[in-house]
Formats: structure tokens, C-alpha cells, sequence
């Protein structure tokens, strides 16, 4: 049994693997030859055949004329079943070659016979009808061989290939297919697998011949080696994967959008960015076009807008093209105007997309298993494409227009162009496009609202910043202030400059740590609570200590009952400061602020030996003040942390780089403000405000200060009313000496019969004239009206309607009565 099945398998071996099978037929159909190749496909010998008509061979009746030009005439295919010896039917490829002899007469057929099922023919069938591109070359890439679906991609029949040069034929594939990379062309990468021997795997995209769509094609090159292992030929084959390779593209887009649309909460930055995600990979120009509200950051204007029948006005936001070069980019928001009866305005009424092409693209052609890029209608929404020669003159050979939407609200409109490339727009670019648009209008909607808040909070906080500088010949002053970049809300920076009584002058600076519209108002509070305070006169930690109560109960009324937490205004600090320029007294304290850089005349910094208080709002702290005595012409600096601090540096770089600008000279304080922001914040973009306050000290005249010692003697109040009065006289305010010599009797009088010993009077000339009666009593006096008959309590009445202001400032010996009115 084992020796008849292993003869069975030799049997077969040699049905499948026989060699090319030869007999000779003479002109009257006998068989005249017979090969070994025939005797061991078919199992007959030579003299079971030889003699015998070759049609007793057939298994069917014989076709017409057989083997008259069988198998190589207009039917190439040559198949037939042959009879085998043993009774069985072999499936053959026949082929009837006529012999010739010397003198050109027939001696008959030598017909090839190959089994169908062997290697060779099923091979060559199944190459011939691969659905792939196949072909092969010689190592000069003359063509050798290509298979039917190679011919129909390159619309080129074997004859008319055969033994020409690849190059000779298409030029076009000696170029780069994607300019952008640095491929080599795909007739190099032929050439490089035929001098190498490596094979090679690509993509590549091209247009072919009539056709308005790009196909992409994955390609494998390899060498064709003979026994010695030479290269004797490369063969390729190619497949069109255009659908998975431009849904490839379209996705890689879709992410560039993802990561490159919304980056910033600005609006015009947006909308650049929208313009420059497609181009060049899915279109050559791409426009946005906003309404001027959005722009704003106000509310978009309503549907009711389009049914008037006049131009819509919209501004181009942006616009980006793929020739920088001779493209020029619009002006920012450059005023458009689309006609009522356009493409875009019918768009924007109707919320729906429309895609413009120059001409009809007609199908697009399906190769292999791709299925192309065939425009097929039933993948078009309805109106979709719209036929329009007249982009033409435009240079356009197609164009999507997609309104601008997100959350109900219409923002404007987009447009992507094509120009530089034939490829027309398929229903999947539309999608591409209203996906990109939607990411775009929802980050541009954030953006607007954003801006709304933004500039309603930055309004709010220059609203509560000082408009201009008081009216005090202290300290010559200059600020500036800017809020944080586009990326960053508005904080609560803020800076205060209060005239105080005696000539001086507070320097505030502070800081609320938080951002946006919240920020802003508990700024509004605390500015208002220093002046406040001001007024009152305290001294630099009591000012502070108290700040810091009044912080700790606004932060309980916004706190939920029973969860109260001592956070105060998200952490607020401040630096409060006085000048005195009679005494050339600097005071100060600090609530977890950075303290001032204080500049001599000479360039010198000043040291400043304070300690900083925990910022306000904590609570159960001290705050300590400290008191330095300045040279004449000091430079005062006071700022906040966004001026000094960035992610770049750290705080005490700062500080050392904002001394060594400081140390500059500058023709005055305003320039030196505009040089400390131009050192310290080149961009102008923070991630936190920055406030700056500069101060140069003055000294007043010691002629414009007079005092005397007075004794507590009521004989001693007309002494002092003459003092008063001959001062006054000498500074050549006459004018004032009436209401000076009553406010001076009020004052000095009151001082002696209720104050403490010792007594002081001193009259200050600034920008008002200003009275000061000091002692050492802790008492202070209370404006009160006095009734019909009563003998006193109207002295005060008197000095308050006589001059412009008066009070009380305690010191740490007594108090001060001041009052000033104004000069003649």
C-alpha cells in the first residue's frame, strides 16, 4: 500500500511540475513528433501517438481549422482539455506555432501544450488579471512587462511600453511628489532598488491623465535576482489607497486643529489660527470674516439682520494664503462686504454650507481595491456641488464657504479657496471644512466672551485706579499700569497716591491675589478703605492693622454660614508709605508686599530694614512701620510682583534687574517709567498684572515753615495771633490774614483751656496755607452746632466754614488740630 501511494505522489509531482509539452503536427493533422514533455503530461508515448490524428488527443469535438492558428490569434487564451492515457481529463493550454520550411511551404504545427493548473501558466494568469498595478523593468527601468491594471493606471497598452524607458515615458515621475519632504522622485527610488538590490516601500500621489482627483498608491519596488543572485530586473506592484490615505490626511488636520485652534482667549488670534491650520494641506487660501461685534466682544447680531436686502459689512479677522510671497496679508479687520444675493450671505441666512467649483469634475477614477475619489452625487448634501465658472476669473478652481456658528449665535463666515491645484473638492472636504470651522467658532465664541469680561473688568479696574496725580508738591509722581496678556485675566493691582495733612503725601501700593471681575471690585474696596483711613490720619501699621480687620469681615460675608475661613480677599497685600517733606520723614509698612527700592541722589540704594507683615486678611498679626530720613531727590519705587517675577526669573532677579535700570538716568519720571517697562516686560505679555509707581522726593522751603513755642497762657493768644498775621504778611498773603487770625485765636485757645503743655503753632506754605496747633493731650475735639444760647461749641463750626478742610492726626506725643485753606 505504502509503495503505490508514494508512485501516486511521483505521479502527480510530475503532472503538475511536467516541462512545456511539444508535438508536431503535419499539414494533415497527423501527429508527427511527440516530446518527453508530452508523455509525461499526458501519459502517451511516442508510438502510442505518432501517425495518429492529433484531434484523437480531444476531449471535445475539435474547434474549426484546429490546430490552425490555435492559441495565437485573436484568441490568445488557447485552453482545451486533453484525454489522458489513463482515461482522465488534463485542462491544457494549447498553442498551434506553424512550421515553415527553407522554401517557405508549410510542414505543419508544432503545438505547445502546458497543463492550466501549473506554475507557469496559472502564474502568468494570475498576474495578468492581479487587481494590482504590476510591472517589471530592466535595470535601465526599460519596461519588460505590466499586467492589465498597470496599463489602465498608466493609460498605456504593453506594446506601447515594451523595451522603452521609464523615464522616456513619464518624465512627470522624476519630480518630487511631495515638495514639502525631501523624497526622492519615484523614478530614483526604481533606479536606487536596481543598484542596490534593497527593496523598497512608498507612497505616492498623483493625478492620472483626465482625471480632477489625486490618488495616492502604496507601491513596493524589489529586484528580480537570477541564480547567482544578480539583479537581472525590478518589479513593482502598486494599489490605490486614496480613501485611506486622504481620510489619513483629513485626520491629521483635524488634529494640527485640535492642538493649533484655541490656543489663546483671543479673538483675531483665533481666527488666524482657523486661516493657517488648512494651508497648504487642504486648501491655498483660507479667509475669516467676523461681525465688528464680535470683534468687540459683544453680542453677534440677530437673524433679523439678513432680511433687509443691503450688503452684509463684515471685517476680515484673517486671512492666510499659501504665496506669502505675492499674496499680501489684509490690514487687521479690513471692512468686507458680501452682497445679499452672495454665496456668503446666503450662507449666514441659511446656516448652511456651499461648495463652488470652477467646472464639473466628472468622476474620478477607481483603480484596484481604492475606491478613488469619485464625486458621487449620493454623498452630497443637497445643493452641494454648485457649478460656478465666474470663480474662475478669480483664479479659483474651487471654493467651500461655511458659516461661522456656535451656540446659536452666527459669528461670521468662512471661506477655503483652492488655486494652485487641479484637485476639485469632494463631499468629504466639506466635512473636513464644517469640522474645522466648528472647532474654531466654539474656541473664537470663547474667545469673545472672554473679551467681554476681560475689558468689563480691566474697565472696572482703570475706573478705580487714580485718573491723574493729586494736586501736592511732596513728591513728583509717575505710574503705570498694565494688565496681564491676552492669555491671562485682569488682576487687582493697584496704587494710590493720597495727599495727607501737613504737606505730606501716602504711596500706596497693593495687590489682591485672584483674577477677573471679583478681583477687580475687592481691589475697589481696599483702595477705597486706604483712603478711607487716610483720611483719618493713622500711622503706617495702625493703617494696616486696621485694613487687615476690615478685610477679615468682608471675606465672612461672602463666606457661607457657619464656614467661615480667615482667607480675606484671596490674599491681598499692600505697602503703605508717608512722606513728610518738612521733615524728609519716609514711614512705612508692609502687608506681605514687596518693600520700595529707595534710590539716593547719587545711585545709591538705600537699604530699607523693615520687615514685611503677613498679608492682610490672616489676622492676629502686628505690623511693624519703620522710618527712614531722605536726601532731597530720592527716587521712590513701589511695585507688585508682576513686574519683577516671570516664569524667566525669579523675584530677587528681579529686583536686582529693576535696580540696575533705576540706576539709569532718565530726563524724567514718566520716561523712566516707559524705560523700567521696556527692560522689565519687552513683550508686554504677563501672566499677572504689573503695577509701577515712581516718586522723586522734595523738600519744602524752610521759609515756608514757620512755628513758635506757645505758653498755655490765655494772654498768650493775641501773641500768637500776630505771629500768624506778620507770617503771613511776609509771604505776601494778605488776602488770608483775616481767616488765618481766627483760625489761629480757635485753635491756639482751644489748645490751651483743653490740651496739654507743651504748644506748638506752625504754619506751612504749600499748595494751601495750611495751620497746625500740636500738644501733648490725647483729646481731640468734635465739630458739634451749638444752640441759641449756649456761650461756646461754634469755633469749629467757623473753622470748617472758613477753610477747605480740618481734623485731627494723633501722633505718638498727642495730636495735631489742623486745618488749610485755600491760597489767594
Amino acid at each position: 500500500m505504502a509503495v503505490r501511494t508514494e508512485a501516486w505522489r511521483v505521479e502527480m509531482a510530475g503532472k503538475q511540475d511536467a516541462p512545456t509539452a511539444v508535438a508536431v503536427v503535419d499539414p494533415d493533422g497527423m501527429v508527427s513528433g511527440w516530446s518527453e514533455g508530452c508523455r509525461l503530461l499526458l501519459g502517451w508515448t511516442a508510438e502510442d501517438t505518432v501517425g495518429r490524428p492529433v484531434t484523437d488527443l480531444l476531449v471535445d469535438p475539435p474547434p474549426p481549422g484546429f490546430p490552425e492558428g490555435y492559441g495565437v490569434g485573436p484568441d490568445p487564451t488557447g485552453f482545451i482539455p486533453l484525454r489522458h492515457r489513463d482515461g482522465s481529463t488534463v485542462d491544457a493550454v494549447v498553442a498551434a506555432h506553424p512550421l515553415l520550411g527553407p522554401d517557405g511551404r508549410a510542414l505543419g504545427h508544432a503545438v505547445t501544450v502546458q497543463r492550466w493548473g501549473s506554475r507557469p501558466v496559472i502564474a502568468d494568469r494570475a498576474f495578468e488579471q492581479c487587481p494590482f498595478a504590476l510591472g517589471v523593468y530592466d535595470p535601465e527601468l526599460r519596461f519588460l512587462w505590466i499586467n492589465a491594471s498597470s496599463g489602465r493606471v498608466i493609460a498605456h497598452s504593453e506594446e506601447q511600453v515594451l523595451g522603452k524607458k521609464y523615464r522616456e515615458l513619464f518624465p512627470e515621475f522624476d519630480r518630487e511628489m511631495f515638495p514639502e519632504r525631501d523624497d526622492k522622485p519615484y523614478t530614483d527610488q526604481l533606479s536606487e532598488v536596481a543598484r542596490t538590490g534593497k527593496p523598497a516601500r512608498l507612497i505616492t500621489v498623483f493625478r492620472p491623465l483626465g482625471s480632477n482627483y489625486a490618488n495616492a498608491w502604496a507601491t513596493s519596488i524589489w529586484p528580480v535576482r537570477d541564480a547567482e543572485g544578480r539583479v537581472r530586473a525590478v518589479a513593482n506592484w502598486g494599489f490605490d489607497m486614496s480613501a485611506e490615505y486622504w481620510a489619513r490626511q483629513r485626520l491629521l488636520i483635524l488634529n494640527q486643529a485640535s492642538g493649533g485652534i484655541g490656543r489663546t482667549l483671543d479673538v483675531i488670534g483665533t481666527a488666524q489660527e482657523l486661516a493657517r491650520t488648512p494651508v497648504p494641506g487642504f486648501a491655498d487660501v483660507v479667509s475669516v470674516d467676523l461681525f465688528d461685534e464680535v470683534l468687540r466682544g459683544e453680542e453677534p447680531p440677530s437673524a433679523p439682520a439678513f432680511t433687509s436686502g443691503e450688503p452684509i459689512t463684515l471685517s476680515r479677522a484673517a486671512q492666510h494664503s499659501a504665496r506669502e510671497d505675492t499674496d499680501p496679508a489684509p490690514g487687521p479687520t479690513m471692512p468686507v462686504s458680501h452682497a445679499p444675493d452672495s454665496v456668503a450671505a446666503r450662507c449666514m441666512a441659511t446656516g448652511r454650507s456651499t461648495v463652488e467649483l470652477a467646472a464639473d469634475p466628472g468622476e474620478g477614477g477607481e483603480w484596484a481595491f481604492g475606491p478613488g475619489l469619485a464625486a458621487d452625487p449620493a454623498h452630497w448634501p443637497p445643493g452641494n456641488p454648485l457649478i460656478d465658472g465666474s470663480i474662475a476669473a478669480d483664479g479659483l478652481t474651487g471654493r467651500i464657504t461655511v458659516p461661522l456658528r456656535a451656540r446659536g449665535a452666527l459669528l461670521g463666515v468662512v471661506a477655503f479657496s483652492r488655486r494652485d491645484r487641479p484637485e476639485a473638492f469632494t463631499a468629504d472636504d466639506l466635512i473636513l471644512a464644517e469640522e474645522l470651522t466648528a472647532k474654531a467658532a466654539v474656541a473664537i465664541d470663547n474667545a469673545r466672551r472672554y473679551s467681554r469680561e476681560r475689558t468689563t473688568a480691566l474697565t472696572l479696574q482703570r475706573s478705580l485706579l487714580p485718573q491723574g496725580p493729586p494736586n501736592q508738591e511732596a513728591v513728583e509722581v509717575a505710574s503705570r499700569y498694565l494688565p496681564g496678556g491676552t492669555g491671562a485675566e485682569v488682576g487687582g493691582d493697584w496704587f494710590d497716591v493720597v495727599p495727607l495733612s501737613g504737606a505730606r503725601v501716602a504711596l500706596v501700593v497693593g495687590d489682591v491675589v485672584g483674577h477677573g471681575l471679583h478681583a477687580s471690585a475687592s481691589m475697589g474696596r481696599l483702595r477705597t478703605a486706604v483712603r478711607t483711613l487716610a483720611d483719618v490720619d493713622l500711622p503706617p501699621d495702625e493703617l494696616l492693622t486696621h485694613l487687615d480687620d476690615l478685610v477679615l469681615h468682608l471675606a465672612s460675608d461672602l463666606q457661607p454660614a457657619g464656614q467661615f475661613q480667615p482667607t480675606g480677599e484671596s490674599g491681598a497685600t499692600c505697602l503703605y508709605t508717608v512722606y513728610d517733606p518738612v521733615s524728609r520723614r519716609f514711614t512705612l509698612a508692609s502687608a506681605g508686599h514687596p518693600l520700595p527700592l529707595i534710590i539716593s541722589p547719587d545711585g545709591v540704594r538705600t537699604p530699607v530694614s523693615a520687615q514685611p507683615g503677613p498679608p492682610l486678611g490672616i489676622g492676629g498679626l502686628p505690623f511693624e512701620a519703620t522710618e527712614l530720613e531722605l536726601p532731597e531727590g530720592s527716587l521712590l519705587a513701589l511695585y507688585t510682583d508682576g513686574l519683577v517675577q516671570s516664569r524667566e526669573r525669579d523675584v530677587d532677579q528681579g529686583i536686582a534687574e529693576l535696580q540696575r535700570v533705576l540706576n539709569h538716568s532718565a530726563t524724567s519720571l514718566e520716561a523712566l517709567c516707559d524705560t523700567v517697562v521696556d527692560a522689565m516686560l519687552p513683550e508686554r505679555h504677563t501672566d499677572d498684572d504689573a503695577a509701577l509707581l515712581l516718586a522723586r522726593t522734595h523738600t519744602l522751603d524752610p521759609h515756608h515753615v514757620a512755628d513758635w513755642d506757645v505758653e498755655p497762657d490765655p494772654a498768650q493768644v493775641p501773641r500768637a495771633r500776630k505771629f500768624a498775621v506778620d507770617q503771613v504778611d511776609a509771604w505776601g498773603l494778605e488776602e488770608a490774614s483775616f481767616v488765618t487770625e481766627l483760625v489761629v485765636s480757635e485753635l491756639v485757645t482751644n489748645a490751651i483751656r483743653y490740651g496739654e503743655p507743651p504748644i506748638r503753632l506752625r504754619l506751612i506754605r504749600d499748595t494751601s496755607l495750611i495751620c497746625e496747633v500740636s500738644d501733648t493731650s490725647n483729646t481731640a475735639p468734635h465739630l458739634r452746632r451749638a444752640r441759641a444760647f449756649d456761650e461756646g461749641g461754634r469755633g469749629l463750626l467757623l473753622v470748617a466754614q472758613l477753610t477747605e478742610g480740618w481734623g485731627t492726626r494723633h501722633t505718638t506725643s498727642g495730636k495735631t488740630i489742623w486745618c488749610a485753606q485755600a491760597l489767594p
